[in-house]
């Protein structure tokens, strides 16, 4: 199926490993020139060399969307690559319980997942909006609906960024451009491995990966019966960045095998 989305140009901010990354790569497939945001240099010049290999035109964009500045420079080279697609996948995680965090914790929470996209989406609007037509995508979480016991300011963080999604498609009513957000639940990526491996280790437990059938009936429950790849999260992006979704706005699309449940 053709997405229209030859000739774009899309910002993926995090881009430069897991979600990000497949994102990037998955966008590069249908066509769209790709500007690959990362912190580590040679990590995000590996997904664009990965990203130009699909014969799209590729570029490298560094720094900490958390510093003061950076995330508005980002958006400005953003805006001279000629990106009319944002995809704001930035979210760092941490597990805290209502037991364990402190305001720190909660502060960091915030300035990862919400901060980040709210100024790398202001400077870019100007853009946008003179454009016609343009795409904010925001990455959520299952934790949105469901929060985590053991990841509360993330959860609630997140939940910040589905809301003023819903509020910016609002804003953006009649420019062309419309604002989504894509919530994934439980998928395989090097970090959430990490997660699991040092859980393990700290509660003295077994050191090797567990079987995915038992991480799915003990953590991740799920009419679908496994857990997402970074696939999955892409290509529900990539529909929502394309033309062909020009009727489908401020929603929050949950990518999580039906753990959720329905509304």
């Amino acid at each position: 199926m053709d997405l229209r989305l030859a000739g774009h140009g899309a910002l993926v901010t995090g881009s430069s490993a897991g979600i990000g990354a497949t994102i990037a790569e998955t966008l590069a497939d249908e066509g769209c020139d790709v500007l690959v945001h990362g912190r580590n240099a040679g990590a995000a010049a590996a997904v664009a060399e990965q990203v130009a290999a699909r014969g799209v035109r590729a570029e490298v964009v560094l720094g900490d969307l958390t510093e003061p500045g950076v995330a508005e420079q980002v958006a400005l080279t953003a805006r001279d690559f000629g990106a009319h697609i944002l995809v704001n996948n930035v979210g760092p995680f941490a597990e805290h319980d209502w037991e364990s965090s402190r305001p720190s914790d909660w502060r960091t929470a915030f300035e990862g997942n919400v901060l980040p996209t709210v100024r790398v989406s202001q400077t870019l609007l100007p853009s946008l909006r003179a454009h016609g037509w343009g795409r904010v995508i925001t990455i959520g979480s299952r934790a949105v609906r469901t929060p985590l016991p053991h990841m509360v300011a993330f959860s609630a963080a997140k939940a910040a960024v589905v809301n003023m999604t819903t509020s910016l498609a609002r804003h953006l009513a009649g420019t062309g451009v419309t604002a989504n957000c894509v919530s994934p639940g439980v998928i395989l990526t090097p970090s959430m491995y990490r997660m699991f491996e040092e859980r393990a280790a700290a509660e003295d437990g077994p050191q090797e990966w567990p079987d995915e059938a038992d991480l799915v009936k003990e953590y991740a429950p799920n009419p679908s019966g496994r857990l997402g790849r970074p696939a999955d999260i892409a290509a529900a992006v990539a529909y929502l960045a394309s033309p062909l979704a020009d009727y489908v706005n401020g929603i929050e699309l949950r990518v999580d095998g039906g753990i959720t449940g329905t509304p």
